[in-house]
């Protein structure tokens, strides 16, 4: 089960929508223009998140959300009965929306410049240090992309750069894979051969069950494991959310939960290759190793490498057939038409 608790509050801001000037979370006029704050304006995370320790602060961000009036839109606490503007009842009033799990403030430039007095201040500040004016919140500025061409203004037609840099790499992408199909894929060439020798090698592993131990392995054990140990560790996970409280302040949570993970050790009994027996020949007819197999042992997937020997006159060539079948085609002697790639590696053989 998950545990929660408060580590403490911040205060929030808001970015005026007339005048674009920051003001703490707990002011509902606008400290520059005097315009008050709308209900559709969203609370932000300031740059800086400082614990409120004032007790009238705490008092004001454990009250609840605040409401907005019916009647002229002015903002009130939580605990108003009636508009501190024009008076009308509240119950007609729309509260604020709270819950709400804020966002981290994006990083930005480290200061604001002041529009008033020219002054920089760090990008914490809501108002000017050397003036007093509010500071508009700090953005990065973003880079022009690169080549860009400035078009007249008279044309207004819109920049294209963008859709030519992505067009080229398209381009340059599709020359690439066609590059490779061409080196790897499509024949560029061909010769006449003939098989001057074959060479077939089959392998046939033989398996024993044998009993294998595995120690602090995560998780829980196998079916057929024995003599089995486990244990289980326990780790607190603890993770902060800032929850928008609707009031200009958001409540800083801490929530915990147990992750419990299982560690085992056990033996089992595992199917493992002991010998692989071989046969090698020069003949059409592959022959597979057909060993004796002894109580608790097993004989696990024959395989075969199968190779044709052309001689050319671009000198000798592989070629490896894909199935018995297909191999037992190349009789010694005969001529096959042998089509190979820019890099001399065959792409088909045919008759």
């Amino acid at each position: 089960m998950a545990r929660k608790r408060t580590v403490g509050f911040i205060q929030l801001e808001w970015t005026c929508p007339n005048c674009n000037s920051r003001n703490p979370g707990s002011v509902k006029t606008c400290a520059s223009c005097g315009a008050p704050q709308p209900e559709n304006v969203k609370f932000e995370q300031p740059v800086e998140q400082k614990m409120v320790t004032d007790e009238n602060a705490v008092k004001a961000a454990q009250s609840g959300a605040d409401i907005h009036c019916g009647f002229c839109g002015t903002r009130n606490p939580a605990t108003a009965v009636v508009c501190s503007q024009c008076g009308a009842d509240l119950k007609e009033g729309k509260t604020r929306e709270a819950g709400r799990v804020m966002e981290a403030a994006p990083a930005g430039p480290k200061t604001v410049l002041c529009a008033n007095c020219g002054t920089e201040n760090p990008s914490a500040n809501s108002i000017c240090s050397k003036c007093g004016v509010p500071l508009p919140r700090a953005v990065t500025p973003q880079p022009a992309p690169a080549q860009a061409v400035k078009a007249p203004a008279a044309t207004g037609q819109k920049k294209k750069t963008n859709w030519l840099l992505w067009a080229g790499a398209g381009a340059a992408l599709l020359a690439c894979c066609a590059v490779m199909l061409f080196m790897f894929v499509f024949p560029s060439s061909s010769v006449q051969g003939t098989v001057a020798d074959l060479h077939w090698q089959t392998s046939v592993p033989l398996q024993e069950e044998r009993e294998v131990h595995y120690s602090e392995e995560r998780g829980s054990p196998p079916s057929g494991a024995y003599d089995v140990s486990c244990r289980t560790d326990t780790e607190q996970i603890c993770e902060q959310k800032t929850i928008d409280k609707g009031n200009g302040y958001a409540e800083v949570v801490e929530e915990c939960h147990d992750e419990s993970t299982q560690y085992c050790s056990y033996d089992i009994k595992e199917w493992q290759t002991i010998q692989t027996y071989v046969l090698d020949g020069n003949d059409l007819f592959p022959v597979y190793p057909d060993p004796d197999v002894a109580i608790g042992q097993r004989l696990a997937s024959q395989s075969e490498e199968l190779t044709v020997y052309f001689d050319s006159e671009k000198g000798q060539i592989e070629y490896s057939p894909g199935t018995v079948t297909e191999f037992q085609l190349f009789q010694v002697g005969s001529t096959w038409t042998i089509k190979l790639n820019a890099l001399g590696g065959v792409v088909s053989v045919d008759k």
